[in-house]
C-alpha cells in the first residue's frame, strides 16, 4: 500500500489532530482489548454496538471496501497512508512512542483504525446461503481462526459458522492473520451448532478427526452442498457433532504424528473438499 509525505496530505479532506500524550483520553478506543472493543454480548447483534480494530493499511482498506464504518484512526505522521483519505472519521497522528504505548504493538503500522462492528448474520441465514461452509467448535486461538478464515476465503468456501467458545474473526490478531479476508467471508455465531446444521438436510457434514477408523479425505464422495467441521486441537469435535456428521474424515499422516494444527488441517481439507 502506498503512503505519502505529511506535506502532501490534503488537510481539507482529512481531519487530522496531533496527539503527544499517550494518556490522552481521545485515544482510549485504541488501547482497549478485543472484549472491551466488542461491547456487551447482548448488544453485539446491533449494527454499531461495539467496535473492532483494524491494524495496517491493507486491513483498513479491506474494511472500507466491505462498507465498514470507521470511527477514528491513528496514523504515523511521517507515513500517512493513502487509505487515510478514505476515512470519514477523525484521524489522529502521533509519534512512534505514543502509538506503541497506546496500541501495545511491538511492530507499528502506519495506520490503525477503529470501526463499528457490522450487524451479525443469523446462523440460519448463513447456512441457507452457503454451499461450502466451514464450521468451528472450540477453536479459541485467534491466530488459528484468522488463518482458517484466510484459507477458506482463498480456497473458495463461502461461509464460516462458529460456536460461542471460538475466537472472534474480528479480533485484532485474527484480522491481522487473515489479512482482512474476514470482511469478505460471511460468518455467524450460534450456541447450537448441531441445531443450525441439522436444519440443512441437503448438506453433507464432514467431521475432521484423527480417528483411525475415519475415511481418508481423498476417498470421500460428498454432496454438492457441504460443511467442514473442525474442532479444538485439545478436545476435537464434540460427541454431538460427531453423531450428526454425514462423514468422519481424516488426513492421512506419517507414523508417529497423530494430528495437525487446526489451521494447517483446515487448509488441506478445504483444498481437498472444494471439488
Amino acid at each position: 500500500m502506498a503512503s505519502v509525505d505529511m506535506a502532501s496530505v490534503d488537510m481539507a479532506s482529512v481531519d487530522m489532530l496531533t496527539v503527544d500524550d499517550p494518556a490522552d483520553p481521545r485515544l482510549d478506543l485504541f488501547r482497549r482489548n478485543d472484549r472491551g472493543l466488542a461491547g456487551r454480548a447482548d448488544r453485539r447483534d446491533d449494527a454499531g454496538a461495539g467496535h473492532f480494530l483494524a491494524e495496517g493499511d491493507l486491513v483498513v482498506e479491506r474494511a472500507l471496501d466491505a462498507g465498514c464504518t470507521a470511527v477514528a484512526a491513528l496514523v504515523d505522521p511521517d507515513r500517512v497512508p493513502d487509505v487515510a483519505h478514505r476515512l470519514d472519521a477523525v484521524v489522529y497522528t502521533a509519534g512512534p512512542e505514543v502509538r506503541r504505548a497506546v496500541t501495545g504493538l511491538g511492530m507499528l503500522h502506519p495506520v490503525v483504525a477503529v470501526f463499528e462492528r457490522p450487524a451479525r448474520r443469523s446462523a440460519a441465514d448463513l447456512v441457507a446461503g452457503c454451499d461450502r461452509l466451514v464450521v468451528l467448535e472450540g477453536v479459541d486461538n485467534p491466530a488459528n481462526v484468522g488463518a482458517i478464515v484466510r484459507n477458506a476465503a482463498a480456497l473458495g468456501w463461502d461461509g464460516l459458522l462458529l460456536d460461542h467458545t471460538s475466537s472472534d474473526p474480528l479480533a485484532r490478531r485474527a484480522l491481522r492473520v487473515a489479512m482482512g479476508t474476514a470482511f469478505t467471508l460471511p460468518h455467524a455465531r450460534t450456541s447450537d451448532l448441531a441445531g443450525a446444521l441439522t436444519d440443512a438436510s441437503d448438506m453433507d457434514l464432514i467431521a475432521l478427526t484423527p480417528a483411525a477408523d475415519a475415511t481418508d479425505l481423498a476417498e470421500l464422495r460428498i454432496a454438492e452442498r457441504r460443511a467442514l467441521l473442525i474442532g479444538s486441537e485439545r478436545a476435537g469435535l464434540s460427541a454431538e457433532l460427531l453423531t450428526i456428521a454425514t462423514h468422519c474424515a481424516r488426513i492421512p499422516m506419517a507414523g508417529g504424528v497423530d494430528s495437525l494444527n487446526a489451521a494447517a488441517a483446515s487448509a488441506i481439507a478445504c483444498y481437498a473438499l472444494r471439488r
